[in-house]
Formats: C-alpha cells, sequence, structure tokens
C-alpha cells in the first residue's frame, strides 16, 4: 500500500484537518445520520451509510462484508492507493472506527479519526456545508486484499478454540446490563467466558464535544480493570458498530488489537457458546 502523503495520525484534531480541505487525495467520510448530514457537514465530505459497512446473517448482524461488498464500498467511497481516508461521525467515533476497521481489514491504513467529528468541528467555529458531494471518479480504485484481515479480525471458531484455552484477553465494550446478562439482546445474555467489561463510550468526554478523554486516562483505567496491553486483545459488543471506537482506542494505545465483528449477536445467538453471567468484579 503506498503511504500517504498527508503527515496526519491515527487521531487528529479539527485544526489539523483544515490545512488540507479540498485536496482531492483526501477523502472525508462522514457516518452521521442523514438528517444530520442534510442539516450540515464538514465541507467536501460524502456521506456514508453504515449498512454499506456490515454484512448482516441470522445470528450475526455485523459482519464484514464479502469481496463483492466491500468492492462497493471501496466504489462508493472512490480511493486510490495514494488517498487518504478521514472518518467522522454525530456519536464520538463508533461508526467511524468501524469503516477505518473495514479498510485495515482491506490493508489500506492511510486512514484518520476526527476527534469528537461534528461536535468538535461545530464547537470549533468551522465551515459546514449542505449540499452533496460530486467526486471525480478515480482511475485506480484500492484493490481488496485480505491479507491483512487476520491481524485485526477475528472469527467464532477461532476465538472459541482461544477462550476455551485460557489463551486470549478479551475487551467486552458493551454497557454493564449487556455484559451481566441483565439486559437481553440475543437468545442469551451475558458475556464471552474470561472478557473484562469496559464501556465504549467511558472513553468520551460529553462535556468536550465528545471528544477522547486524555489516552493516558483510558490506558490507567483499562489496566485497573485487569488488562495487560503488552498481550493481545480481542474487542467485541452486539454487531461490531461500538468496538468500532474500542478498536481504535486499542490502536492508538499501541495494543494488538482484534475485532470480533460475529460479536454479541453471533455468540448469545448460538446455542453452542460457552457464556457467563452475573455481577461485574468490584
Amino acid at each position: 500500500m503506498t503511504a500517504s502523503a498527508f503527515n496526519l495520525g491515527l487521531l487528529i484534531e479539527t485544526e489539523d484537518l483544515v490545512p488540507h480541505l479540498g485536496n482531492e487525495k483526501l477523502r472525508i467520510v462522514d457516518l452521521s445520520r442523514a438528517s444530520v448530514y442534510e442539516q450540515l457537514h464538514i465541507p467536501h465530505a460524502l456521506h456514508l451509510q453504515p449498512k454499506m459497512l456490515v454484512r448482516q446473517e441470522e445470528q450475526a448482524l455485523g459482519l464484514l462484508p464479502d469481496q463483492e461488498g466491500l468492492e462497493a464500498l471501496v466504489r462508493y467511497l472512490n480511493i486510490s492507493p495514494e488517498h487518504h481516508v478521514v472518518a467522522y461521525d454525530d456519536e464520538g467515533g463508533a461508526w467511524a472506527g468501524r469503516l477505518l476497521w473495514n479498510l485495515h481489514c482491506l490493508g489500506f491504513e492511510n486512514t484518520s479519526l476526527l476527534n469528537g467529528g461534528i461536535h468538535a468541528w461545530l464547537a470549533a467555529g468551522l465551515p459546514t456545508s449542505s449540499g452533496p458531494v460530486k467526486l471525480e471518479p478515480v482511475e485506480q480504485l484500492v484493490q481488496i486484499n485480505l491479507n491483512q484481515e487476520n491481524a485485526v479480525r477475528t472469527d467464532y471458531e477461532a476465538l472459541r478454540q482461544q477462550v476455551e484455552q485460557g489463551q486470549i484477553q478479551l475487551w467486552d465494550c458493551r454497557t454493564e446490563d449487556e455484559y451481566t446478562g441483565l439486559r437481553l439482546t440475543a437468545r442469551r445474555g451475558g458475556h464471552i467466558p474470561g472478557a473484562r467489561h469496559f464501556e465504549w463510550s467511558t472513553a468520551l468526554n460529553r462535556e468536550n464535544h465528545l471528544k477522547l478523554h486524555p489516552l493516558q486516562r483510558t490506558q490507567q483505567r483499562l489496566e485497573q480493570l485487569g488488562f495487560n496491553l503488552k498481550q493481545p486483545v480481542v474487542v467485541y459488543c452486539q454487531s461490531h458498530h461500538r468496538s468500532g471506537l474500542a478498536y481504535i482506542l486499542g490502536r492508538l494505545l499501541g495494543w494488538k488489537i482484534q475485532a470480533y465483528d460475529g460479536a454479541w449477536s453471533e455468540w448469545g445467538n448460538r446455542l453452542d457458546s460457552p457464556i457467563a453471567t452475573g455481577e461485574l468484579p468490584s
């Protein structure tokens, strides 16, 4: 994959993006609700509906799309290997993170998450647009290369084997009620045995336009919960939507992190999965 011509990290602030607005090699992607996008969005931002990021099966709602679905996503984004993708949303970064994870699965790493998304952009008093965006078709689209996929993704069979052998750290980033089994979101409630709980939105500062809390603070909290950031981890939620942000957090913390896109919708709907229920450890 060609290196990005932009000197942008995986997490960027609004002021980092402003100088590059209008650059034809920059693809800004807005994953906010359609009603928000139609009212206002960052200039030149392309709207993407989250349904393009997932493949739904009866028991799993958020799987990585198949080859055809991924090709459709790349065509819609209209990106070449020389492009840099900046993603944002109106919810603190979950859908935006999920897009970046999809791209990482393809081996495309020229990606950034806009810290705070549209809320931070508006708070900074920066310009917005309301019209649709027209893109000139690029000549060489990104090729689908799933050789990288296993570095950032795991599936049911591989994960179950690791769980049964006690070989993997698991991060459940759903709500406490989902984790304990109090709230049922599949045939069975609870969590994957051995999983520790840290809700994804805990990393967001609601008093600072949904920007991330300082990474050091999040790292300390994760370590207090018993996570070892020197060892690999698998993160999951219900459909790999909320864990889109958790995956990005892991990458920002230098953690070797995979996402389980089958997530609880698959694990909890299967009747043969080992599950655990009950209170959070104090």
